[in-house]
């Protein structure tokens, strides 16, 4: 039987789960490099060192931290930018989408796009924002939750999954129940 060896099936199980890494391990060291970069390479600043725990906690090595943190300190890589955008999700769940970015304006453009396409809109700015307030850590907590209904709780779920599939983003917060 052609195609059924166990060597196969591991090897495609191994790609699969390296490509999610891939992508996490992505993310952490842009935000690592940034962070190094507002430290000027410090590594006990705490957005630094708080980037490099949530790296250690995604299991990255420590190589490719060290290899974030010294792009972070030359000028060679492009300004990165944070990006915070804000937007009502189905049942009127607040979420607020956190970022990196280069280009702000291709960043904007591919969240409203994404967002279209799951029957959302970026809303104005503070409009969402007022359900949460930052935590010590630099994350959103929110402060009020919404019940959602099985059908809406779904349609959530897959525009969460679509806007963290977006390589600019970092975080989605949410104030669903």
């Amino acid at each position: 039987m052609a195609g059924h060896s166990k060597w196969k099936q591991i090897k495609h199980k191994k790609a699969a789960t390296d490509a999610k890494k891939s992508k996490v391990f992505g993310k952490l060291a842009r935000l690592i490099s940034v962070e190094s970069k507002k430290a000027d390479g410090n590594t006990q600043a705490p957005g630094l060192r708080l980037a490099i725990e949530r790296a250690k906690a995604a299991n990255m090595p420590s190589d490719n931290i060290e290899r974030a943190v010294q792009k972070g300190k030359t000028d060679q890589n492009a300004a990165l930018d944070t990006v915070i955008y804000e937007t009502y999700g189905p049942g009127g769940t607040a979420l607020i989408i956190e970022g990196l970015t280069d280009n702000r304006n291709r960043t904007s453009a591919e969240i409203r796009h994404l967002l279209s396409l799951h029957g959302s809109e970026l809303a104005s700015p503070g409009a969402a924002l007022w359900a949460f307030k930052k935590d010590s850590g630099g994350s959103f907590e929110p402060q009020t939750s919404v019940e959602l209904s099985d059908d809406d709780a779904e349609r959530l779920s897959e525009l969460v999954e679509a806007l963290e599939e977006h390589d600019d983003i970092q975080e989605v917060y949410t104030n669903a129940a």
